[in-house]
């Protein structure tokens, strides 16, 4: 019972029992994003300034990087399903790899840039799935909880650290900068070749086409994750517009730092809490988090930046961890797959935040009140929600749901089909 105490006890216990290889995943975990983050969040300004791509060019890239960046994962879950966790997440690495080391070859030839980036995209497309899923491989369900927010801990660190670490270099020295991400990502990419194989079909003869990548989708925790990052994109994508025109950039930085360490403590030690919570009641408290955070951004006011942060934070916090757990829950196939279908829903979220979002901030600014825009948001975290609980009895349903007699039963890692 103390894997399911609440609080750090729980999380200690359950992450005391990792071995060798998850604890160098875990590393890998937070070296990733660090490397990644060195680079990607200064592409617009690196596409624009230093290889003088105009502003519209750089938009339309960034949206298909994103695009394939999220929606790619339901490629990632069906290759680990098919070739096995540890071969995707090589694969995986040895793309990104080829991308950061093309950022370099961009400094001499411009063009080659959109290249390097999609590269990248595409390799965090296939290598997420894959390590979530070798994270939680054969792990009891009450553990999961505190490994994938661990991994979610450890990911978000990278993320907050990475632009930190290479602000002053990006347009002074991008060629070291490039050069030393492609170097961190050559010693992972070793790392994980020396991981156990685990998962997939990595024996011989597993090759045969599985179904397809849609098959067996768990229907509300796919459609609440698509609305979750529809409506937690309107914060991501366009907040930094609307912090830096009434603050300052570095306020704007100081936001996202402190949204990042909510994520990092808070989520490892929530883990079981949320994990217990039903699903329902998860899903009202995420949303009410996201329509307090966004409304309160209306108000514009320091405080008011940081406080709606913090809140859409908690509520992402929730939503991001339940959906993934009952997802798992609720589908009868891989992991890896779940994982892949997961993040096809984000992406299709994200890009409709996107499209739809940024007509109607465009249209606030020009009326010159963006308020609105954020109450918008709020009201619609309050009004589509309830229209995912007739979904409920619709997804699949829990596996294994019963034993012979009719009386529920666990999750059973022995009988899950390969990759659980």
């Amino acid at each position: 019972m103390a894997d399911r105490a609440p609080g750090g006890e729980g999380l200690r216990a359950a992450l005391s029992s990792l071995d060798g290889p998850l604890r160098f995943l875990l590393l890998s975990s937070f070296l990733i994003p660090l490397g990644s983050f060195m680079v990607l969040p200064f592409m617009s300004v690196f596409l624009h300034e230093r290889l003088g791509m105009g502003l519209g060019t750089v938009g339309a890239v960034l949206a298909a990087a994103s695009l394939v960046q999220f929606s790619g994962g339901i490629a990632g879950g069906a290759l680990a399903d098919r070739i096995g966790l540890r071969r995707t997440m090589l694969w995986a690495l040895l793309v990104r790899t080829a991308g950061f080391a093309c950022f370099l070859l961009a400094l001499r030839w411009p063009p080659l840039a959109v290249g390097a980036l999609i590269l990248t995209c595409c390799g965090a497309a296939l290598y997420l799935p894959a390590n979530k899923a070798y994270l939680v491989h054969g792990v009891a369900d009450e553990r999961r909880p505190a490994f994938l927010s661990a991994g979610n801990a450890a990911l978000n660190a990278g993320m907050a650290v990475g632009p930190l670490v290479a602000g002053p270099f990006v347009l002074s020295s991008p060629g070291w900068l490039f050069a030393a991400v492609t170097a961190l990502f050559v010693l992972v990419t070793a790392g994980h070749a020396r991981l156990p194989a685990v998962g997939g079909r990595e024996q011989p003869g597993g090759g045969a086409a599985g179904p397809g990548l849609l098959a067996g989708v768990a229907a509300l925790p796919f459609a609440a994750n698509a609305l979750a990052f529809y409506l937690y994109f309107h914060f991501q994508h366009y907040l930094a517009v609307y912090a830096v025109e009434r603050a300052s950039g570095t306020f704007y930085s100081l936001v996202l730092l402190l949204c990042f360490a909510l994520v990092i403590v808070v989520q490892p030690l929530a883990s079981g809490l949320i994990e217990r919570m039903p699903y329902a009641t998860a899903l009202a408290v995420g949303f009410a988090g996201l329509a307090g955070g966004l409304a309160v951004l209306a108000v514009g006011t320091r405080p008011a930046l940081l406080a709606s942060g913090a809140l859409i934070t908690l509520g992402d916090i929730v939503l991001f961890l339940k959906n993934d757990l009952e997802a798992l829950r609720r589908s009868s196939r891989s992991d890896a797959v779940v994982f892949g279908q997961q993040r096809l829903a984000a992406g299709l979220g994200a890009c409709a935040s996107g499209l739809l979002g940024g007509h109607l901030y465009g249209f606030g600014e020009r009326a010159g009140d963006t308020g609105w825009f954020w109450l918008l948001a709020a009201a619609q975290c309050l009004l589509l929600p309830p229209l995912l609980l007739a979904l409920r009895d619709r997804g699949a349903n829990p596996l294994p749901a019963h034993d012979d007699e009719g009386a529920p039963t666990p999750h059973d890692t022995d009988r899950r089909v390969p990759g659980r």
